[in-house]
C-alpha cells in the first residue's frame, strides 16, 4: 500500500513528464515540420538529432512515473530542456523583445525559455528528493570534498 506522500509524488511525477510524451508523438505525426524546427539550430545531424529527442521524450517519462531508473531519466530530460532552450528559444535573438506590439516573438520564446527552466526545476526535485530525500541521504557530506 503506497503512503498519502508517495501518491502527491506519483501524481507530481506524473503532471510533470505529461506532456513529453505528446511532444515525441506530434514529431512523430509531423516529421516534416518537426525536422525543419530541429535544422533551424544549425547543428548537423538533424534527422539523427530529431529520433534522439523522441527517443528522450518517449522514454525517460516512463522511466520517471514508474520509478525505473528515475534519477538519470530526470537528469537527461532536465539536460534535454536546457538544451532546447537555448537552442530553440533565445529570446534574446530578437529586437521585439521590449515592443509595445503583443505579438512580439522574443517575448513568446522567453516565455518558452522559463518554461524550460521551470520543468528543469521539477526534474531536479525527482533527482534529488524524489523520495523525500534529502542532498546529504543521497550523497553523503563524507563524499563531497577529496580532502579528508
Amino acid at each position: 500500500m503506497m503512503s498519502s506522500t508517495g501518491w502527491v509524488w506519483e501524481a507530481a511525477r506524473l503532471c510533470l513528464v505529461a506532456m513529453f510524451p505528446f511532444s515525441a508523438i506530434d514529431k512523430i505525426w509531423h516529421r516534416k515540420s518537426a525536422l525543419a524546427q530541429t535544422e533551424s539550430a544549425g547543428i548537423p545531424g538533424g534527422p539523427m538529432l530529431l529520433a534522439a529527442a523522441i527517443g528522450v521524450e518517449a522514454i525517460t517519462p516512463i522511466c520517471i512515473v514508474l520509478g525505473w531508473f528515475d534519477r538519470p531519466a530526470a537528469v537527461l530530460l532536465a539536460g534535454f530542456c536546457v538544451i532546447t532552450a537555448f537552442l530553440y528559444h533565445p529570446f534574446w535573438a530578437y529586437g521585439d523583445f521590449f515592443s509595445p506590439s503583443d505579438a512580439s516573438k522574443g517575448r513568446d520564446h522567453f516565455w518558452q525559455f522559463l518554461k524550460n527552466f521551470g520543468l528543469v526545476g521539477g526534474l531536479l526535485l525527482v533527482v534529488f528528493a524524489g523520495q523525500l530525500l534529502t542532498p546529504a541521504q543521497i550523497l553523503p557530506p563524507s563524499t563531497w570534498s577529496a580532502a579528508r
